[in-house]
């Protein structure tokens, strides 16, 4: 008969165990991150006393979140929006950019595409024949320290007024209401679009089922999206939301705050401007993948 002793049956000494097993993980961040991961998991499901059924019953959803994603949809990043997570993590990352007046950042989400038209400063992004009242966008772009930055790649896109992106909506032309531009000496650039609105994210998945469990909207408010490409700065990743839309104050994927909410100013002709300040930490210059070809 074997001496080992048996190890003890508490929570305790069986997060020591499992803890113990991640000693020898090679990559030291992915380590810390394990070990932090382990002891929140444990420290999880014993303050909600998860149930043997209960655990199933999330883990089949964590499986049909992978089931539902795929090269047009991936139901993972909607689940971080949708729980504030993807947020949480862009707006710590960048706190201290935002201490010393940063731009906030806010979520790429899944409509840039890649190789969006150029275009010159102060021409349309919105084919003629776009409906909606018109939006004048003026911008400049900044370091932190208030320098302009002349040539800095300034992408964007936007919803319709309808609340479709062009390649979901095929009454739209290819590439409308998306432009690339680049600043001038002071920074500076420039577009003519229409106003856009707001849209539900997709509930056809998982992520669907828990906005309605939770008896959540699923709406986003109207906004634009830009990102910014400047040589010794961080790629900048942002949106600008109208603050008179009624979702403003409750974004399903809650990533409409501080100086992101503005009012679009009307411009006495029955259209609207809207003027921006983008300013950029300096840093590496690491460009996201884009989703969309």
């Amino acid at each position: 008969m074997s001496d080992q002793v048996l190890p003890s049956t508490s929570p305790e000494a069986l997060l020591s165990a499992v803890l113990k097993s991640n000693a020898n993980t090679a990559n030291p961040r992915l380590k810390q991150i394990l070990e932090i991961g382990i002891r929140h998991l444990h420290a999880f499901a014993l303050e909600a006393d998860i149930t043997p059924a209960e655990l199933e019953v999330g883990l089949d959803f964590l499986v049909a979140i992978g089931q539902a994603s795929g090269p047009k949809k991936h139901e993972g990043i909607l689940l971080a929006d949708i729980l504030g997570l993807a947020t949480l993590v862009q707006l710590n990352d960048a706190r201290k950019a935002m201490e010393a007046g940063g731009t906030e950042p806010a979520l790429i989400g899944p409509f840039w595409r890649a190789n969006q038209p150029e275009r010159k400063n102060g021409e349309r992004i919105s084919t003629d024949d776009t409906p909606g009242p018109r939006l004048r966008v003026t911008g400049q772009v900044l370091s932190l320290d208030g320098t302009p930055l002349a040539g800095a790649r300034v992408e964007t896109w936007q919803a319709s007024p309808k609340g479709l992106y062009e390649n979901q909506d095929e009454s739209q032309p290819r590439m409308n209401l998306r432009g690339r531009f680049v600043t001038d000496e002071q920074g500076n650039f420039s577009f003519e679009s229409v106003r856009p609105a707001g849209y539900p994210v997709p509930v056809d998945g998982p992520c669907g089922e828990l906005l309605a469990a939770q008896q959540r909207h699923t709406m986003r408010p109207a906004h634009l999206h830009f990102l910014v490409v400047a040589p010794g700065h961080k790629v900048l990743a942002t949106q600008f939301f109208d603050a008179d839309d009624p979702h403003a104050y409750d974004d399903v994927v809650f990533g409409a705050v501080g100086s992101l909410l503005r009012h679009f100013e009307p411009d006495g002709d029955g259209g609207f401007t809207l003027d921006v300040k983008l300013r950029m930490e300096p840093g590496e210059t690491r460009v996201p993948k884009c989703p969309i070809p």
